[in-house]
């Protein structure tokens, strides 16, 4: 279904998929599409774009603070050395997506991130290497046009996986990429097409 931007009431035309909802409009203005370099902020995206897989983002959005409580706010450190107790105790944490193959996934992927950041290259340039360094800004005019993975995608996908993180497949990862900045996808018409590139990131949103 081809969907075109969207006019909202406070007179600024936004790409469709966040609707009315606040927290998503939110999201949809101050993160998605600002490039991340922070090595720690990618780890977390991420990780939470894998536990999305099969789901909505709103409902990983909605639970992000949840999320970040359970997971002793996406420190690698302490990740990597969850035992079957803290599984456990996951496994029974309503406020979080209960899937214990992500949960293992989540603690596979920590001692991955921990092993890059160990010997290198760090995981920020590990991805920005892709791209050069650089976003790449697409001129979608609809929804449509968006793809769900590139070949690029499936590139790192293949890297990650490669080095043992678990939830990285082509279209996870280009998820990943789209709200990271390291792609601009918002559509052409949409007021941050031209300005999240310049913005900096801004401060964690707290879920309502």
């Amino acid at each position: 279904m081809s969907r075109a931007p969207r006019l909202h009431p406070d007179g600024k035309t936004r790409c469709p998929w966040p609707g009315e909802d606040p927290l998503y409009v939110a999201y949809h203005d101050t993160e998605w599409g600002v490039p991340e370099y922070d090595d720690r902020a990618l780890y977390e995206k991420l990780i939470l774009d894998g536990f999305q897989a099969g789901l909505s983002w709103i409902t990983i959005l909605r639970k992000r603070d949840n999320f970040r409580k359970a997971f002793d706010d996406f420190q690698p450190e302490k990740i990597a050395r969850y035992n079957d107790k803290k599984v456990h105790a996951l496994m029974n944490d309503a406020g979080i997506v209960r899937n214990k193959a992500k949960i293992d996934g989540a603690i596979l992927s920590a001692k991955s991130y921990l092993d890059i950041m160990e010997k290198g290259p760090g995981f920020s340039k590990l991805l920005w290497d892709f791209m050069d360094g650089r976003p790449k800004v697409n001129n979608f005019k609809t929804t449509a046009s968006v793809p769900a993975s590139t070949p690029l995608s499936a590139q790192i996908s293949k890297d990650l996986s490669s080095r043992g993180f678990k939830f990285v497949g082509p279209t996870i990862v280009y998820a990943f990429m789209e709200a990271t900045g390291m792609v601009n996808d918002h559509l052409v018409d949409c007021h941050c097409h031209a300005s999240c590139g310049k913005s900096q990131r801004k401060p964690r949103l707290k879920a309502k």
